[in-house]
């Protein structure tokens, strides 16, 4: 199985890599990245009509390919991403949290939410059902500890707010989106 990952941050390549390594080993991995997305998502403050034309471009490009399934994996730009995965059914096509929300849904009605890019916590929360509390909290200078190649600062700012949670399960959104992914495929195929 082709899976094309589609980044709008280069910070998203190792972690969900290494996810499907763990988890779905024999996937064949097709990477595109395009930093100026969340550069651009960042500089205007909202998602556009053309960042939306982009996310659609880079679809076609994939399915050109004949990936069999298309995951992306910035949450910031869950419109963009839903206009891709409609253009393209019946290919799944994921947001990098829509897995994560699902697992965290069935276990929780109260649920802490932790992004590096501020603009996660405003399009995440909405993609929650009304029934579920967000309570979203930023892990200040995270991404920026990234951008200077300091994973440990920027695991350490995150594990800050953790550390105060209740103690129960911690869902990423790299695992919840390779899982989710291989029961779609490998229940296809």
């Amino acid at each position: 199985m082709r899976v094309a990952l589609i980044h709008a941050l280069k910070h998203s390549i190792g972690p969900i890599e290494a996810a499907f390594a763990r988890l779905w080993p024999d996937a064949s991995l097709m990477n595109l990245l395009d930093d100026s997305l969340s550069a651009d998502l960042a500089r205007d403050g909202s998602l556009t009509a053309g960042m939306t034309d982009r996310f659609l471009s880079l679809g076609r490009y994939v399915a050109s390919t004949r990936a069999d399934a298309i995951l992306f994996t910035c949450s910031a730009f869950g419109p963009s991403i839903e206009a891709v995965a409609r253009a393209h059914a019946p290919m799944p096509v994921l947001k990098p949290n829509e897995a994560m929300i699902e697992q965290a849904v069935a276990r929780a009605h109260r649920i802490g939410l932790v992004a590096t890019f501020p603009p996660t916590l405003a399009s995440m929360p909405r993609e929650f059902p009304r029934s579920v509390e967000i309570v979203p909290k930023l892990a200040a200078g995270a991404l920026a500890a990234l951008d200077r190649g300091d994973r440990a600062e920027h695991d350490r700012l995150v594990a800050e707010l953790v550390a105060a949670a209740s103690g129960r399960p911690v869902l990423t959104t790299p695992d919840s989106a390779v899982q989710k992914l291989k029961e779609l495929l490998v229940v296809r195929s």
